[in-house]
């Protein structure tokens, strides 16, 4: 697996293979619309389940959230090799030894509308 971006594939069948049993490191950004700062961010860790083309990547969660599952939507394209090390989670403080992935997503809320009053 390279580490290269492919912008107009956002599902790689060949490394969504490999993921389940991994363990991922997702960081999420939430944005309101326009903005370029966030106005909340998560991390979380688990392993993966399974990895569908339509269903997305579900996770087992780990650590403070063991016993919850959380789906990512199903898009490889920011999934990178972790490198081997302790990675300290900001929120909780937990630590996550030598993931097998990271993971970022940014998400943007959607602008109201007229009609969304």
């Amino acid at each position: 697996m390279s580490n290269d971006f492919n912008e107009d594939v956002p599902w790689d069948a060949c490394l969504a293979n490999t993921l389940p049993g991994k363990m991922v490191l997702v960081g999420l950004a939430y944005f309101d619309g326009g903005a370029e700062e966030p106005f909340e961010q998560q991390q979380l860790f688990g392993r993966v389940v399974n990895a569908d083309v339509r269903e997305g990547i579900l996770l087992s969660l780990e650590g403070q959230r063991a016993g919850e599952q959380f789906h990512l939507p199903p898009d490889t394209r920011s999934f990178r090799k972790a490198k081997p090390g302790e990675y300290r989670l900001r929120a909780t403080g937990e630590v996550v030894v030598s993931p097998d992935f990271t993971v970022t997503f940014s998400i943007q809320k959607q602008a109201k509308t007229p009609h969304d009053n």
